[in-house]
């Protein structure tokens, strides 16, 4: 989960790293806005419009199939946002992230083949207090 050493990784490009900084800006710029207090789908729907407007493909509620013996089973996974088809983000607003959120960041990407993902709680008083980064 470290970011340390991500260079050697297989898949990992420095254009992945460049849309996960953009990601981790507009988040913070997002934060600042509108602080904590609010739902998740306001704050994915705002950060989803900052991507967009920094020219990024931002898709959202992105269905994540799961394949189990060659079949692909309905099992109701969604990525909440999808950037430049390499970057997952996971929009929190909670109390504290728990290790039940880390274990679903880590599955979207197993099952994804995504390499980075960001797990980005906004009930928080700073932002990087609800900022978690994630790394296959």
């Amino acid at each position: 989960m470290s970011p340390e050493g991500h260079e050697e990784r297989e898949g990992f490009t420095k254009d992945v790293e460049v849309v996960a900084s953009a990601v981790v800006d507009a988040g913070l710029k997002v934060h600042r806005a509108l602080g904590a207090g609010l739902m998740e789908s306001a704050y994915e729907q705002c950060l989803a419009h900052e991507l967009g407007s920094r020219g990024l493909d931002v898709r959202t509620q992105v269905v994540l199939p799961l394949l189990y013996e060659g079949k692909q089973i309905a099992s109701g996974y969604r990525i909440d946002l999808l950037v430049e088809g390499s970057v997952i983000v996971e929009v929190k607003s909670v109390d504290a992230l728990s290790r039940v959120h880390e274990a679903q960041m880590l599955t979207y990407l197993k099952l994804s083949g995504c390499h980075v993902g960001f797990l980005m709680n906004f009930n928080v008083a700073l932002f990087k207090q609800g900022l978690r980064r994630f790394v296959l």
